[in-house]
């Protein structure tokens, strides 16, 4: 398989020109930011260097360049006419190949976390070196969650359209390609570059969720996705936490932007690893892919099986509860989390130690996700769900505590890292239990409406912050509990039990 995209053939010389002249692109804005550290890590006001012009039409034609090397030649057929499903038995056990993909997987949620979870680090000096207000400084995540919640609908619609793997590869092109964000030196810029840094990393949730339910064994398919999207989860926040307290204190928060740039490269190079589904190959013709993908993966081309529940995966109903919960929680993550560290700078913490509290905090969550990950394979799918939300609320009821919100660096850890259970849970549960509730022909577009549900309310947060309303831990911690309580009460009642079903009957 081809690293520039399946049925590419000589096409894969414009794809890898492409990504040269991106890389290129990006090394001349480097110059840039040399300039800035060399003045106290500040760029304001500084017009912008011919090498960084030329580095911007070289990164805008390599973009162009790699996705025609990455796109198909034409729309594939979505399924093949004669009705089979393509899956591996429950037999099938998990082969190099498939651990491969699954550490590339991790890779790219840690990428598309990285993105939301640096905004909250970046705030305090963007508003610091521009002397701007609360209120304009929320424009800069206002801007990027509206990116991730288009990103999230296009790739998903994308990978419905032309396949899953190829949606993958164009979100990471495009995201290796707006790491030159903290480059800009007008505010103006770093709207602009952010919000098409949120299009690239908003699709790569629903469609990591998407291909992993169509590779991986059933029996083995519920632990594999909620343990994958919660360590790329954490990790997102740990490698966000980490960069910051590294980097930032001696570099400024311009360059917490190029992480972009090693991890969107190190997730193309590891391309070949991530397979297309093996529907799209079946549709498109390409046998001999097809055949590769069988032997590696174990799958096996089975009929239809009947559903014992055939109107609910796609009961209106069911996606309302998917909906509202993916809402509920982004209030809690892009509204409280988001603002977290610029509240703890308010509280009078350092930028280090700022990050030290978060970064503890997201080490304290990742045992958690086992858990989520063993509960949601072997005890219930859809009440795994109503428990994450559940440890949520308790983390926003001792959040909303006034006695329980003092300076204390240690009772801050505790409720952040509840907090970051709950939420870090929730989510990972949430984005695999929807792409195993939606056939084939929608499960890519479904996820992505979900997924942009899930950046939605985080939209809504900031636009209170335009107004000059930021939340704060303890102000704004009681707002989100009915929504939450609500959610979880909607899984209950509309929910249905995907746990230990076959692709086969998620089909139906």
């Amino acid at each position: 398989m081809s690293p520039a995209g399946p049925g590419i053939g000589a096409r894969g010389a414009w794809f890898w020109g492409g990504c040269g002249a991106i890389v290129l692109g990006v090394g001349l804005h480097l110059p840039m930011l040399a300039a800035a550290h060399a003045m106290g890590n500040r760029a304001a006001g500084m017009p912008m260097a011919d090498t960084m012009l030329w580095g911007m039409a070289l990164i805008a034609a390599g973009v162009l360049a790699a996705f025609y090397g990455v796109l198909p030649p034409h729309t594939l057929r979505m399924a093949p006419q004669d009705g089979r499903v393509w899956e591996a038995p429950d037999e099938t056990p998990l082969g190099r190949w498939h651990w491969a993909l699954l550490g590339v997987m991790v890779l790219g949620l840690i990428i598309d976390t990285m993105k939301p979870a640096t905004l909250g680090f970046v705030l305090p000096g963007l508003r610091a070196e521009y002397g701007i207000s609360k209120s304009a400084a929320a424009l800069l995540p206002f801007a990027a969650l509206t990116g991730t919640a288009l990103g999230s609908l296009v790739w998903g619609w994308l990978a419905d359209i032309h396949g899953r793997r190829v949606s993958i590869m164009l979100s990471t092109i495009l995201f290796v390609a707006t790491s030159i964000c903290g480059a800009m030196p007008s505010f103006g810029w770093n709207l602009a570059m952010c919000f098409l840094m949120g299009c690239s990393a908003g699709g790569m949730l629903p469609v990591v969720y998407t291909l992993l339910t169509e590779i991986m064994p059933s029996r083995h398919r519920s632990w594999v996705l909620v343990l994958v999207g919660g360590l790329g989860l954490v990790g997102g926040y740990l490698a966000a936490g980490a960069t910051a307290y590294l980097f930032e204190p001696g570099y400024g928060w311009r360059s917490l932007w190029l992480q972009g740039f090693p991890t969107g490269i190190a997730l193309l190079v590891l391309a070949r690893f991530i397979p297309e589904s093996p529907q799209f190959l079946r549709g498109a013709g390409r046998e001999r892919e097809l055949a590769m993908l069988t032997h590696r993966y174990g799958i096996v081309a089975r009929a239809p099986e009947p559903s014992r529940e055939p109107a609910a995966a796609t009961s209106p109903r069911l996606t309302g509860a998917l909906v509202v919960t993916a809402l509920a929680w982004s209030f809690v993550n892009f509204g409280l989390l988001l603002w977290l560290p610029f509240d703890l700078r308010e509280r009078g913490f350092s930028a280090g130690l700022a990050s030290g509290i978060l970064t503890q905090s997201a080490l304290l969550a990742l045992p958690t996700i086992v858990l989520a990950a063993i509960a949601y394979s072997r005890w219930s799918s859809k009440w795994t769900l109503v428990a994450a939300i559940g440890l949520t609320l308790a983390g926003l009821v001792g959040a909303a505590l006034p006695a329980v919100v003092p300076a204390s660096s240690t009772v801050l850890v505790g409720i952040i890292a509840l907090l970051l259970i709950g939420t870090n849970a929730t989510i990972a549960v949430l984005l695999p239990y929807a792409a195993e509730n939606y056939p084939l022909r929608v499960r890519g577009r479904a996820t992505g409406t979900i997924a942009a549900s899930s950046k939605l309310g985080g939209i809504a947060v900031q636009g209170l912050a335009l107004m000059g309303i930021v939340p704060t831990l303890g102000a704004a911690a009681g707002a989100p509990i009915l929504p939450l309580v609500g959610a979880a009460l909607l899984v209950a009642a509309a929910g249905r039990e995907t746990r230990g079903v076959s692709l086969r009957r998620l089909e139906t």
